[in-house]
């Protein structure tokens, strides 16, 4: 805080000191020691009692409670505002004229979103010390925080005039100049900057961007290159190089680029801009030399390496990917090289193997992540996903369950796990984990939704349809328009040839909430087809085709039924022949029953 008033002495006290030590001294000069400490630890006491009393006298005239700033000050800085508004509201009561507790309590309106009060105490501050800065600098930042964006201007102005040297309003003005595009006081102010300080890139900069948002990228450009012929900044150099790339001068971008580079060997935007000219223009060597050099860059985050490695993988034509895999997987090597125990580099690497459709090596840096890392939900929770996606059910059944042991809370990992035990066969370790989410979580009707439905479905692969369909009733009182189950029950209901009506309510239902699911159409149209509706069969089989049907061998086989009773023979055996060309064991017997199909339809 500049300008402060120096808080009032105690001329009494300094009186008595004076005299003491005068006194003092004349005693040592004729006693002797033993008496001499002995009246020091009595003088002493004498001091201290009459500085407290001093002080007391003082604290309680209301003249010196300025004096209690620096306690309120510091209560501030401790962040205890309650307390430091006591002891500062305690003496703007006192003493009016306090500027510095006016000060300070309106940054603690501030921070308690009273604008309104904040404002009244920093005018009143202001007011008593008009020559004190940061007391109106405040006002004008409040002022452009609340969108009074002309009152702003107008104090900075103000201030402007009164305190030339600060370079802070020069730099508020041009910023609330550029806001109300008033572009070109702005690039006054900033000529004024410059006359104060001189000139910095910064400013540079400054005028460069609001002459680009005028419209005069030339003249933008150009102010640029004369700043760069009277100083040397790898910013300015790589911006100017950017610009020349951009105008397809990849020349003049390259020597702007390499002359950064000569400035800071390892600037990494300068760095990176090379690399991408030299690879846009197929210098693939250079590029990869380059490329090298900026990954291994001890200044830049593995973060930014990533971003630039995933973007080659995604927009790169994957010709380049397979022609440069080696010198892309050196790339990859030397980022986890650089940074061995980064979580981003070790999942950058396993992103990049797996979409390589490398697998084991992906596994390797995902585990790899997952065991350095064995707190982050998202590091162990990428490794059991990739097992998934990998299918390896073994792996994830084991890891699911390892980290639903580390993270307790979190129930997907048993869900993930289930999804392995279901691949391998191992229906009774499914049914116990859906037991334990119902257990751990049966308040989460998300998650008692999927365990009552797998539970269905896990039953009915076991053949115990009973359990099956208390599973599924259980599951649509949590979700009564759940349609996966609605689907499924009703379905499996079909089956049996039993509950046909119950069970095309719910697949009606299914279907009114999923209409282009080719799975519902196929068994509402199945249903109707064993109600004996044969024509509206048809029109449910019709819309199954077109919203991927024809991709399952089910469907096209309860199609090609549904035809065959309608006579329309030739048509039934070309869908039985697609089914037959989709089946891989799903419909046992197909291939026979096709044929009986064809002998009955031959008579």
């Amino acid at each position: 805080m500049r300008h402060h008033r120096q808080a009032r002495c105690f001329p009494e006290v300094v009186h008595f000191s004076r005299i003491c030590m005068l006194f003092l001294y004349v005693f040592v000069m004729d006693q002797s020691y033993q008496i001499m400490r002995s009246f020091l630890r009595s003088a002493a006491l004498i001091y201290i009692m009459f500085i407290s009393v001093a002080l007391t006298v003082s604290a309680q005239d209301s003249r010196d409670y300025e004096n209690l700033v620096i306690t309120g000050v510091d209560l501030y800085s401790k962040g205890e505002y309650e307390a430091a508004k006591k002891v500062l509201t305690n003496i703007v009561e006192n003493d009016p004229s306090n500027d510095a507790a006016m000060y300070y309590l309106a940054l603690i309106a501030v921070y308690e979103n009273d604008v309104e009060l904040a404002e009244t105490y920093f005018q009143t501050a202001a007011t008593l010390d008009p020559n004190n800065f940061w007391y109106r600098y405040r006002i004008a930042k409040l002022y452009a925080v609340t969108d009074r964006q002309e009152l702003a201007v107008d104090m900075y102005e103000k201030m402007l005039k009164d305190f030339p040297k600060e370079e802070d309003v020069y730099f508020e003005l041009v910023e609330m100049y550029a806001a109300q595009k008033e572009y070109q006081k702005a690039l006054d102010i900033i000529s004024e900057i410059e006359g104060v300080i001189g000139v910095t890139e910064s400013l540079a900069m400054y005028r460069f961007n609001i002459l680009r948002v005028m419209g005069k990228a030339e003249e933008a450009y150009e102010s640029l290159k004369k700043y760069n012929s009277r100083y040397s900044s790898p910013y300015v150099l790589t911006t100017l190089a950017d610009y020349e790339m951009s105008m397809y001068n990849d020349s003049t971008a390259l020597a702007y680029y390499d002359e950064a580079l000569s400035l800071v060997s390892d600037y990494a935007p300068a760095l990176l801009g090379k690399a991408e000219t030299l690879r846009l223009t197929r210098k693939y060597d250079d590029y990869f030399t380059v490329l090298y050099q900026y990954i291994e860059g001890s200044g830049i985050s593995m973060k930014e390496k990533a971003d630039y490695l995933m973007a080659v993988l995604q927009r790169t034509d994957p010709k380049f990917i397979r022609s440069f895999r080696a010198n892309l997987d050196t790339a990859i090597s030397k980022a986890v090289e650089t940074h061995p125990e980064d979580s981003v580099a070790l999942q950058t690497a396993a992103i990049y193997f797996y979409s390589t459709e490398r697998k084991s090596q992906a596994e390797v840096y995902f585990k790899e992540n997952a065991e350095v890392y064995p707190e982050s939900f998202n590091a162990v929770a990428e490794y059991v996903e990739f097992l998934m996606y990998a299918e390896n059910w073994d792996g994830v059944s084991r890891e699911g369950r390892k980290a639903f042991e580390r993270f307790p809370d979190e129930t997907t990992f048993l869900e993930m796990a289930s999804v392995g035990d279901y691949n391998l066969g191992e229906y009774g370790k499914v049914l116990e984990i859906c037991e334990k989410v119902l257990e751990v979580a049966p308040r989460d009707s998300s998650k008692t939704l999927r365990a009552w439905s797998t539970m269905g479905d896990v039953y009915h692969k076991m053949g115990e349809n009973k359990k099956a369909f208390k599973a599924y009733e259980k599951a649509l009182k949590v979700n009564p328009d759940y349609a996966y189950v609605l689907n499924n029950y009703a379905y499996f209901l079909s089956q049996e040839g039993r509950k046909l009506k119950k069970a095309q309510d719910m697949s009606y239902r299914a279907l009114q909430l999923e209409p282009d699911n080719a799975n519902t159409l196929d068994t509402y149209g199945w249903i109707l087809y064993l109600c004996g509706k044969l024509d509206e069969a048809k029109l449910q089989f019709k819309k199954a085709m077109i919203y991927g049907g024809k991709d399952s061998a089910v469907i096209l086989d309860h199609y090609a039924e549904v035809l065959y009773a309608l006579k329309e023979y030739n048509l039934a055996f070309i869908y039985w022949n697609m089914a037959l060309q989709k089946d891989e064991g799903d419909i046992p017997g197909l291939k026979d029953k096709v044929q009986e199909r064809k002998r009955e339809a031959g008579k």
